[in-house]
């Protein structure tokens, strides 16, 4: 296919020569079109197809000033962003974050500034990195992505037009902070804008044309297609009808149904997301497919964003006053939570004392045992329950403060215990240090092995008594 740029014939301006690669006709490019391709570069520049549709202007950079006060204005940046469907100070923030510069933004004269100096190359590949992180679909690798900012709940969604694509970016890089700060303006607006210029150019070259209606309805009816021929009614345009054929569609939809249906389940408050994951774990106990989905719950609560509060949820669901067997029975699944998290832990003790509440005339004079049960099961670490009993005021929370001052009383012998092991740890720690360093290794050139060899410390030798010469 030939572009809608390159003519057909000379004309009167110097041209440059070239054949389609599929029908081989000549074409010709003017000069300044020439140029202009040589200025633009394919937005995924991993991508070296020259026909790539989707373009942007390479970038310019002027270095201004000397000494303390050099600094590089990017002078095209507001082209640059506008091709990245982005605000032009994400990518000029990018650049700050990256280069660890000050960025100034004036955006009633389109001056975009990185203080110091940098190359025009150096920043066209940083580029590519925002490109890569804040542009691209994770999915069909297109350029035709919105962001969607939640200030309040801190999150920023990534939709794409091409594949449609929906869900979450990751909000570790620096940049991220800014663009919570800044969200980009709303799309409506925007399109809104596109589709005025839209019919005012169509209205220019309509009045330039000097055409009328009727000659605009002409036109429609050139452009239209034409009908199908009778002789395609051969062809076989029905949908394939096997019980495989359409559970691999059922499977395709959820899958989709899950992407669309993640940013929504984000948006919602917290409480309402507890509830789901609540619920969602309720089913799998009903049902009895619990004891085998710990990991389709450790999936299900990061979904929703609630991770730290899954052993609270799963306490009141899988305990009761059979605490000690679930708690071998359900290991795998807290540890799946609690494991180097000390948030979680924390909810777990939480939940922990919620039971005891349900059950206080069975759990409450076992308390220290169930600790010891939860502390052996690697679901709990020792900081974390040294901070749980040494609170000041004791926590009403999860339940009256009478019995959380009963339930840390029942918990005090073990508390206890568990000090007094940590401090005769250490103490065997720093014996063994001692014997580490009366140990010494000898070497002999006639054996094959080196020989470990125990130092005994120095004594000092008895003095022999005085022999009277005279009594012999």
């Amino acid at each position: 296919m030939l572009r809608s740029r390159w003519n057909l014939c000379g004309g009167n301006l110097a041209f440059k020569q070239g054949a389609c690669g599929h029908s081989g006709t000549a074409f010709f490019m003017s000069e300044t079109e020439h140029a202009c391709t040589k200025m633009s570069v394919n937005v995924n520049r991993s991508v070296s197809d020259q026909f790539y549709r989707y373009k942007m202007p390479r970038l310019i950079a002027k270095v201004e000033g000397k000494g303390n006060g050099i600094k590089t204005v990017i002078v095209n940046m507001v082209d640059v962003a506008k091709a990245l469907n982005r605000p032009p100070t994400y990518p000029t923030k990018f650049f700050g974050c990256e280069l660890g510069a000050q960025t100034q933004f004036d955006t009633k004269n389109d001056r975009y500034i990185v203080n110091g100096s940098h190359e025009a190359n150096k920043l066209q590949d940083m580029l590519d990195g925002f490109i890569r992180k804040f542009v691209l679909c994770p999915e069909c690798d297109n350029p035709e992505t919105d962001l969607h900012v939640n200030p309040k709940k801190q999150t920023i969604g990534n939709s794409c037009k091409a594949c449609g694509y929906r869900g979450m970016l990751d909000t570790r890089h620096k940049l991220c902070t800014f663009i919570l700060k800044n969200p980009p303006e709303s799309t409506d607006s925007g399109s809104a804008s596109v589709k005025k210029e839209k019919e005012k150019k169509n209205r220019k070259k309509d009045k330039e044309n000097g055409s009328g209606s009727g000659e605009a309805g002409n036109q429609d009816n050139f452009d239209a297609p034409q009908a199908v021929d009778g002789d395609d009614d051969d062809e076989d345009w029905a949908e394939e009808t096997t019980e495989e054929a359409q559970r691999r569609r059922m499977e395709e939809i959820s899958d989709h149904a899950k992407v669309l249906t993640l940013s929504e389940d984000l948006e919602k408050p917290l409480e309402e997301r507890v509830n789901l994951f609540y619920n969602f774990v309720k089913q799998k106990k009903e049902s009895g497919t619990i004891d085998a989905a710990d990991k389709e719950i450790l999936a299900e609560a990061e979904r929703l964003d609630v991770k730290a509060m899954g052993p609270l949820i799963l306490s009141e669901l899988l305990f009761n006053e059979n605490i000690r067997d679930q708690i071998k029975k359900y290991k795998r699944h807290f540890l799946r939570f609690c494991h180097n998290n000390k948030k979680a832990q924390k909810y777990l003790l939480g939940g922990f004392e919620c039971v005891v509440k349900l059950h206080q005339v069975q759990l409450l004079p076992r308390v220290p045992i169930i600790l010891k049960d939860l502390y052996d099961a690697d679901l709990l670490e020792e900081d974390v329950i040294f901070a749980w009993a040494e609170k000041a005021s004791v926590s009403k929370k999860y339940v009256s403060k009478e019995l959380a001052k009963e339930i840390h009383a029942k918990a005090a012998p073990f508390v206890k215990w568990l000090k007094e092991a940590e401090e005769e740890s250490e103490g065997s720690e720093e014996e063994e240090e001692e014997e580490d360093e009366n140990v010494e290794v000898v070497y002999s050139s006639s054996a094959r092995e080196l020989k470990v060899e125990t130092v005994k410390a120095d004594t000092p030798e008895k003095e022999e008594d005085d022999i009277d010469i005279d009594a012999i």
